[in-house]
């Protein structure tokens, strides 16, 4: 069965809890057949606690709402110009575990640094991708009757200040970066998400 892959760039400072809202009503109403989707967007700046977040981790949130969720690990924080790319794929069609997904989420950040010259990696505590020991993408995902929802974030060139404020995905001090500090100059954001998209969706393909 040929399986096709939905690309839907959604624009800038798209409010969370709308697209989470429709992230779980496409999962609940999609059939066998229905397509992968890849949204990409950018929130307006909101902390969000996955299902494993602690309180003592959010430290002084301030103006910053707070959105808990259903999404696994610690608490993130999203905001404008940083890249989130909603995953909704039928794992269980494509034979995928958990596992295999987040490695494939991490690796498409990794290749897409790599061509740019950057080194970045995976660590075995810590789901997410580093580059010299500062995060530049973070991941989390929810997954119902095989299918997943929620995705990656990957900091392009944003405020990082508002990291200072949570113990990112559970971690006291641990520094974050994004790819503007890295490259200099980085592409649009839909590019990148486009690219990213097309990465994963490949990989999807028997």
């Amino acid at each position: 069965m040929s399986i096709s892959h939905d690309f839907h760039w959604l624009g800038e400072r798209r409010d969370y809890r709308a697209t989470w809202a429709a992230m779980r009503r496409y999962t609940a109403r999609r059939a066998p057949e229905s397509p992968d989707a890849f949204w990409a967007l950018t929130h307006p700046p909101v902390f969000t606690q996955g299902l494993a977040g602690r309180p003592e981790h959010l430290l002084s949130p301030g103006h910053i709402p707070v959105i808990p969720t259903d999404r696994g690990g610690q608490v993130t924080y999203h905001g404008p110009g940083q890249l989130v790319l909603y995953t909704l794929v039928d794992l269980r069609r494509a034979g995928l575990g958990p596992r295999d997904w987040v490695h494939r989420l991490e690796q498409v950040v990794i290749d897409w640094l790599a061509a740019r010259d950057v080194l970045a990696a995976r660590r075995s505590d810590a789901p997410g991708v580093y580059v010299d020991h500062a995060k530049i993408a973070a991941l989390g995902l929810k997954i119902r009757q095989g299918r997943c929802y929620h995705g990656l974030s990957f900091n392009i060139d944003m405020d990082l200040a508002p990291f200072a404020r949570i113990n990112p995905c559970g971690y006291q001090g641990l520094a974050v970066t994004d790819a503007k500090r890295l490259l200099g100059e980085t592409d649009a954001l839909p590019t990148i998400a486009r690219e990213l998209a097309a990465n994963l969706g490949a990989s999807l393909t028997p």
